[in-house]
């Protein structure tokens, strides 16, 4: 399943220095995503789609609606996950970094002022 640019890209042309594949085009002053020459960066040493990391809008590049079944078991796995309490590996690494972060700068701020 491709990626594609949405209308809120700002033409910053990031996500076309940071495609492996050569994926990304501008037509007419327009960006997108050849879905041939996509690989979503699976099978290359990136974990997530560099168009997609990279864009500064967060929105600017998205994924494509699969097929109905596609979506529908996504969207039931998502959901499992948020029922069964499940975290995924960036909402456990975000809690724990910032329990750490936090814990640190009480410490500090006691240092600081005397405590």
């Amino acid at each position: 399943m491709a990626y594609k640019i949405t209308s809120q890209c700002i033409s910053c042309n990031l996500c076309l220095s940071v495609c492996p594949t050569g994926a990304v085009k501008v037509i007419d002053g327009n960006h997108w995503i050849d879905p041939e020459l996509c690989t979503n960066c699976v099978g290359s040493f990136y974990t997530v789609p560099q168009c997609k990391a990279g864009c500064p809008t967060c929105n600017g590049c998205v994924k494509q609606k699969g097929d109905y079944w596609e979506d529908w078991f996504a969207n039931y796995n998502h959901s499992l996950a948020k029922l069964t309490n499940k975290k995924d590996y960036w909402e456990r690494w975000f809690e724990y970094y910032s329990q750490k972060f936090s814990e640190q700068l009480q410490k500090r701020q006691g240092e600081v002022l005397g405590i």
